[in-house]
């Protein structure tokens, strides 16, 4: 949520960088600067008025004192009259305020000045691209095919105790898959990240929080009765461990990792680009959660993307970054880097991990502030990256990495799996 000051001092800056989104800002930035300026002066009245209200109480106590009972009954008359005007301001000022910030949730973020304009995934900006893609046998097959060869992940076991979208992982597909989840994991945490096991539910002002809601309030699945939501990502519960915190200088950076299943009401669609492991509605995934001050934040987001690579050449996965244009970037995010393996069987590139920075996006609706050296109180800078999600990290190692006599299993994973092959 960007902060009423900013906006009030920067509104054609933020209008034209909006711009890049492909939003028009200056409907709902004006609506905003209207309410913002007719709550102030409700709330100016209401001081006055609560003012004055106030210093005939203390004359009404002063003249009852000194036997003056008929002069204090009749300036009793005037503080009835200006507690229901008071009453009347207040409920006008919480009506004002609420729809001030229902204005606000609807507004994205600013994009970073390197954000590249653009409308959409075809627009982002390829920065850097590694390793090479193996030259595969006639007669490669895609990840749903080879699960199906070696009995490794039953799709349609999980549609008959689900529905689509929930695979069932079976023996060396559940061992390659819990090896996958501790090699981040130990990989995390030894880049100095605290690994935690946050809950897999949230309340409404954790999803409020991070910017779930209001935006994609219909991509969450909602546990209507206790009104809690299950978390797409465990950026969610994470980052909120520290909502309404003033974190100490000294505490920064916080670094987060975590491991959690996310869950994802993502509409429907048919084609090779949405079969097996390309989109579920249930997938695990290992997250980086990162609080820093805003000297420091594109530095950690440096330091993400640069672990994140590493983590990639050790899985020997061809792999590129793309910087996200504005019309392609998320509604929190002020600079996100895509990471995307590529498919050698599916001959196309799969997105395995986003890496951004929210600046004071989060943290602002999550009042998450330090103070500085001054003492003067400031927001912190948010970040989260996918450290990383599981589906198509394992959808590349089938594919790129089948033989004729199996599915090897990268060198880094054999400990992790204790087998260095799927036959």
């Amino acid at each position: 949520m960007l902060q009423l000051q900013i906006i009030r001092e920067n509104k054609e800056s933020i209008i034209k960088a909006l711009k890049k989104r492909n939003v028009d800002a200056e409907p709902i930035l004006s609506a905003i600067l209207d309410l913002d300026e007719k709550r102030r002066s409700i709330q100016t009245e209401l001081d006055s008025t609560l003012a004055e209200s106030n210093k005939l109480s203390k004359e009404i106590g002063m003249l009852f004192k000194s036997g003056k009972a008929q002069e204090a009954n009749a300036i009793k008359e005037q503080t009835a009259g200006l507690k229901e005007a008071s009453k009347q301001l207040g409920e006008d000022l919480n009506a004002t305020s609420t729809a001030l910030q229902e204005q606000l949730y609807q507004i994205p973020n600013i994009p970073h000045e390197s954000v590249p304009a653009g409308n959409s995934d075809e627009d982002n900006e390829e920065i850097f691209r590694e390793g090479d893609i193996p030259t595969l046998s006639e007669g490669a097959l895609p990840h749903w095919e080879l699960a199906k060869k070696y009995d490794i992940i039953d799709f349609e076991l999980g549609v008959k105790v689900t529905g689509a979208g929930f695979p069932i992982y079976k023996g060396k597909g559940a061992r390659l898959q819990r090896a996958l989840i501790s090699y981040f994991l130990d990989k995390n945490t030894e880049a100095g990240y605290l690994e935690v096991q946050p809950p897999h539910l949230v309340n409404e002002a954790s999803g409020y929080g991070t910017g779930q809601l209001p935006d994609k309030e219909g991509q969450m699945y909602h546990a209507q009765i206790d009104n809690l939501y299950l978390i797409p990502t465990a950026e969610v519960p994470i980052t909120n461990l520290h909502r309404g915190d003033i974190v100490p200088l000294e505490n920064f950076p916080i670094k987060y990792t975590g491991y959690t299943p996310c869950f994802r009401r993502e509409a429907g669609s048919y084609g090779a680009h949405v079969r097996g492991l390309n989109r579920l509605h249930q997938f695990d995934k290992v997250e980086l959660v990162r609080i820093e001050q805003p000297t420091t934040s594109y530095q950690a987001l440096d330091e993400m993307v640069e672990h994140v690579k590493n983590i990639l050449r050790e899985l020997k996965l061809p792999y590129r970054v793309l910087r996200l244009c504005g019309g392609d970037l998320g509604f929190t995010s002020a600079l996100t880097f895509d990471f995307e393996v590529f498919s050698t069987a599916q001959d196309r590139w799969l997105e395995i991990s986003s890496v951004s920075n929210f600046e004071t996006f989060q943290a602002n609706r999550l009042k998450l502030r330090f103070k500085d050296e001054n003492g003067k109180s400031q927001l912190a800078h948010t970040l989260n990256g996918s450290s990383l999600a599981l589906p198509r990290v394992l959808a590349g190692i089938l594919e790129n990495y089948q033989t004729e006599d199996g599915i090897k299993i990268p060198e880094v994973l054999v400990p992790y799996c204790g087998f260095d092959v799927i036959d």
